[in-house]
């Protein structure tokens, strides 16, 4: 569901019917907020009606947290939203929103701080990345996979290895199907070259990236040695978009044990200028496919 308005009309709703239960509790913090700036209620005001703080309004504005129908329900009632149909379908986007993604079931392996990117990796329409160390997640095989999280947790035993090993995999699903995310990935040739998991792994790794170049939701660029520096010297991200309007771009930054997010467009505009410059500076999109034959062929 989207809201569009003008100056002089109060925000009208369209119809939305796809996205995960991060993204659509996005979209109804994004509703709210233009209801209650539409009315010229502030933040403590809308607080108070629901029995909560301002910090609350800030984080279910935001969507941050999950919604309680009630609480969207006097939310509705003080902003002055009467329309039967309308209050009916943004109290539907609050159960809907509450509902369980897929990834849910990976509770145990899957930390707070991430299960956000995968909700928003889940609902993206294009997905840019630049890794300096790894291929990146969604272009690994499970061999390569399982030797990257050992990195992270030396000491899982099998049952929680094969379980991080399998959520990486399911979310690769979002590359296929008629609603495939497209993504562009650029990759250090230094991530190429080390061989992370023994040779045989970094045979089969750099086969599947071969085969991913054919898929036409997928573009890799490889920045080579001989660039020397380049723009992204501050670490690896990724740049989420989305086909909604409501919900802006968002930049994810992965740490050791937590990660950054920034959808402030003077943040967010930065980094798509520096990955923009990422792919000027490698190689061409088209040289890929031939860059990995000639790494197979030292490999093998």
């Amino acid at each position: 569901m989207n809201a569009v308005s003008t100056p002089d009309e109060e925000p009208r709703l369209l119809d939305y019917s796809k996205g995960g239960p991060t993204v659509l509790r996005i979209l109804l913090g994004a509703q709210l907020r233009r209801l209650r700036r539409a009315r010229g209620i502030s933040p403590d005001e809308a607080g108070h009606a629901i029995r909560a703080s301002h910090a609350k309004i800030s984080r279910l504005e935001l969507g941050r947290v999950s919604f309680k129908e009630r609480d969207v329900a006097d939310l509705l009632t003080l902003y002055g939203m009467s329309d039967p149909e309308e209050r009916t379908a943004l109290l539907d986007l609050a159960r809907q929103a509450n509902s369980p993604g897929w990834w849910h079931k990976y509770g145990d392996v899957l930390p707070s701080w991430f299960e956000v990117y995968v909700g928003l990796e889940e609902a993206a329409s294009v997905i840019r990345t630049y890794e300096l160390q790894f291929v990146p997640g969604l272009l690994q095989t499970p061999e390569y996979a399982k030797s990257v999280i050992l990195l992270g947790w030396p000491n899982a035993g099998s049952d929680e290895l094969q379980r991080r090993i399998a959520l990486r995999m399911t979310r690769q699903e979002r590359l296929e199907g008629r609603d495939a995310v497209k993504l562009w990935a650029v990759v250090d040739e230094a991530a190429l070259r080390r061989p992370l998991g023994g040779a045989d792994v970094m045979k089969a790794q750099i086969k599947h990236l071969i085969e991913a170049t054919q898929n036409p939701n997928v573009t890799l660029q490889v920045i080579p040695f001989d660039r020397g520096g380049h723009a992204a010297a501050g670490g690896p991200f990724t740049i989420l978009r989305f086909e909604e309007r409501e919900l802006p771009d968002v930049v994810y930054m992965e740490q050791l044990t937590s990660a950054l997010y920034l959808d402030k467009p003077e943040e967010t505009d930065t980094y798509m200028q520096v990955m923009n410059t990422l792919c000027v500076e490698a190689r061409p999109a088209s040289q890929t496919r031939a860059f990995l034959e000639g790494l197979l062929r030292e490999v093998g």
